[in-house]
């Protein structure tokens, strides 16, 4: 997982892909439009609230002095801010964006890819994360993970 191959296979690539994914099927095949204006703006602030939860959990990792690639070993256990309530904040601020998006766009395709692409980041990313975690802090990360729900 972590060879030259994956270097590009990295969380945000999977996110761009997902975004472009939802734009499609809300275009080819969107069924049927569930929400209408106003009500589709309110994704514009899910979106942004999304957003500003990943720079705010990046931050932290600045401070931290440890690095948010997930192919890279972490040099600090992050526990503040918003890992109080999640293992994944940027992760789970990533799936808030695509959930503001497809309710932007209204139509009931786009949803289908919200939980694909949350399956797929568990799987590629989250579980092995958890794993190197726990050989990097021991019990600090495993209080920790008994404590904070992996989304929410």
């Amino acid at each position: 997982m972590a060879g030259p191959e994956s270097r590009f296979l990295v969380p945000p690539v999977y996110f761009l892909v997902a975004l472009l994914l939802m734009g499609f099927f809300h275009r080819a095949a969107p069924w049927v439009q569930v929400i209408q204006a106003p009500y589709r703006y309110a994704g514009i602030v899910i979106m942004g609230l999304s957003l500003c939860l990943i720079v705010w959990a990046a931050l932290l990792f600045r401070l931290a002095g440890t690095s948010i690639r997930p192919f890279l070993p972490s040099t600090a256990l992050v526990a503040a801010g918003p890992y109080r309530f999640t293992h994944n904040p940027m992760y789970l601020g990533m799936a808030g964006i695509l959930l503001g998006a497809a309710l932007y766009m209204g139509s009931i395709t786009p949803f289908i890819v919200i939980p694909a692409f949350m399956a797929l980041i568990a799987e590629r990313f989250i579980v092995p994360e958890e794993a190197k975690l726990e050989a990097a802090f021991g019990r600090d990360y495993l209080d920790y993970k008994a404590r904070v729900r992996r989304w929410l």
